[in-house]
């Protein structure tokens, strides 16, 4: 069992602080761990909706508008569980040391990057040149 890290509640990862150390993982493994917590809480209420919803809609276009809305909700739905994959991900490269590392360059990843998408895998320039790559293999 590793020990708390103590976090003031103001605490933001800055540049002038060695890359990745015990605060700053400590400071993404809470956000990616909140952000998970509240994709779950969004996801147990979107599943309640749905069995709640089971009703039958004698007008066909109020139907269609409540399956067009369950089809949407679902997608959502999926959209959200493909998010916490990467969640649990990012929480596996915190314990594995990984974190905050491209995967293809093995460059840091800047911290604003990583403040606004702690789940990132590449650096800017990487995550650039691969959706160039993407675009032009898109585009054949």
């Amino acid at each position: 069992m590793k020990a708390e890290i103590f976090l003031p509640e103001d605490y933001r990862p800055a540049e002038d602080e060695p890359f990745m150390n015990e605060r700053q993982l400590e400071y993404f493994r809470r956000k990616l761990i909140t952000w998970k917590n509240d994709l779950l809480d969004e996801s147990r209420g979107t599943v309640e909706a749905l069995q709640d919803g089971t009703r039958n809609i004698p007008d066909v276009a109020d139907r269609a508008s409540e399956e067009t809305d369950r089809a949407l909700e679902l997608r959502t739905r999926d959209r959200q569980r493909k998010l916490i994959a990467k969640i649990d991900s990012a929480l596996r490269r915190i314990e594995d040391g990984e974190y905050g590392y491209c995967e293809v360059t093995g460059e840091p990843i800047s911290l604003k990057r990583l403040d606004a998408r702690p789940i990132a895998t590449m650096s800017l320039e990487a995550q650039e040149r691969h959706e160039r790559r993407e675009k032009v293999h898109r585009d054949d």
